[in-house]
């Protein structure tokens, strides 16, 4: 529902400033990749600190960053942060120029696709 409701609000902004994308579909379109990138991308099991037949590093991890899990991470912040600025133009009825609506949307989409990404690393490795 957080996803689809992301979706639908930058949808919303980007679609009053942009009249091409002001159509239901798009709308739909938005909503169905917010609610499927949050689900996969926030859904994503962490990979073990080592394996149990190997001896433990000193600092644990060895010092290596889980591709999906920063993948995942950094998307939901962008995907999250995009839609916090969306509510926040439609609310304050601002007109933002149009390379900001274009930004926010891009970081949407950017954000969303790192979601849907972590969560295929995630489900092809299990």
């Amino acid at each position: 529902m957080a996803g689809a409701a992301s979706g639908l609000f930058v949808a919303v902004h980007v679609g009053s400033s942009v009249a091409a994308l002001a159509s239901q579909g798009f709308i739909v379109i938005m909503m169905i990749g917010g609610a499927v990138g949050f689900y996969l991308g926030i859904d994503t099991p962490p990979l073990p600190l080592h394996a149990p037949e190997d001896e433990p590093s000193r600092n644990g991890a060895g010092g290596k960053v889980d591709t999906a899990e920063f993948l995942s991470a950094v998307g939901t912040f962008l995907a999250a942060m995009t839609a916090f600025v969306s509510v926040g133009v439609i609310v304050l009825r601002e007109d933002p120029h149009i390379f900001w609506t274009i930004a926010i949307m891009a970081g949407w989409v950017i954000g969303v696709m790192m979601q849907i990404i972590a969560g295929a690393i995630t489900r092809i490795r299990t």
